[in-house]
């Protein structure tokens, strides 16, 4: 069974499922997968299947990743399913080895420190799809992990992959990496954001969670310098909450930031305590706002 681990804490050799049902979740912890990789002078490639290469690209570079300077000097590879996984018409786990262990090569040839490979495997649902090459790739990229120069990360999607495949991920997965989570229920979820490192609140958030809130942003203000507090999916926030964002705000020395992403009635009540005044914080409009 694979052991959850922070996306921050894998090292060279490591194989991690990313199992996801938010679909901004899940890009936040592959931007911070990459991220980490171009810091650590580490050739990346990110296979995708569901986001087009140029869409994937913007939204890295949206998380603060500089994958417009990676991608020119080829240290940042990004490839669709036509360039790999269906580069000869249909998916072969062999050829997908060759090419991985090709990259491998010429990452030591140009001097990285190793390669990162972020795969999304929703390949597999193609109708001309193989499944039998799901398990036999699994467990060639298992073997090239070996010496410490491969770190990898498959991206399993719970809305398309049925519950057998999923377990069938945690299983070949010695890590599953996933966002801290603070608080989750039927009508709340907050967790870490990884990149921009920060918090992320969905759904509705009153007084009666302000201890969870208050929890998460203190966290975030230890491990990071500025955060982000992202409110893109919060729906609704009451006076208490907003106040305790405000408060966070007020304690952060001279020179450290809080953007706060919000719109609509979140941003009317950030406003009506103050929180939007503050000399730290600068307000980012969500998306559709």
């Amino acid at each position: 069974m694979a052991t959850v681990t922070s996306v921050e804490a894998l090292a060279p050799g490591d194989h991690a499922c990313l199992t996801f049902s938010d679909p901004d979740e899940r890009l936040d912890i592959v931007a911070a997968f990459v991220r980490d990789g171009l810091s650590r002078s580490t050739k990346v490639m990110c296979l995708t299947e569901s986001i087009p290469p140029d869409r994937l690209s913007a939204e890295l570079v949206e998380r603060g990743v500089p994958a417009a300077e990676a991608l020119p000097v080829n240290q940042l590879s990004i490839f669709g399913s036509a360039e790999s996984w269906l580069a000869d018409g249909e998916p072969n786990a062999a050829k997908m080895i060759d090419l991985l262990g090709r990259h491998l090569d010429d990452a030591n040839r140009e001097g990285y420190t190793g390669l990162r490979v972020t795969a999304d495997m929703s390949w597999v649902t193609r109708p001309i799809a193989a499944a039998d090459q799901l398990p036999i790739f699994e467990a060639e990229v298992g073997k090239l992990l070996g010496d410490g120069r491969l770190t990898a990360i498959c991206q399993y999607d719970r809305e398309i992959f049925d519950a057998v495949t999923q377990a069938f991920a945690a299983a070949v997965h010695p890590h599953a990496v996933a966002a801290v989570v603070y608080y989750e229920d039927p009508v709340l979820r907050i967790c870490r954001q990884h990149s921009p490192p920060g918090v992320r609140l969905a759904g509705e958030i009153d007084y009666s969670h302000v201890e969870e809130l208050t929890l998460a942003l203190n966290e975030a203000l230890r491990l990071d310098h500025d955060i982000q507090v992202n409110l893109a999916k919060l729906r609704f926030m009451d006076a208490a909450a907003a106040a305790a964002i405000t408060h966070a705000a007020l304690s952060l020395p001279t020179g450290r930031v809080m953007s706060i992403v919000c719109g609509g009635v979140v941003l009317r009540m950030l406003r009506l305590v103050g929180a939007t005044d503050l000399g730290a914080v600068r307000v980012v409009r969500a998306h559709g706002d």
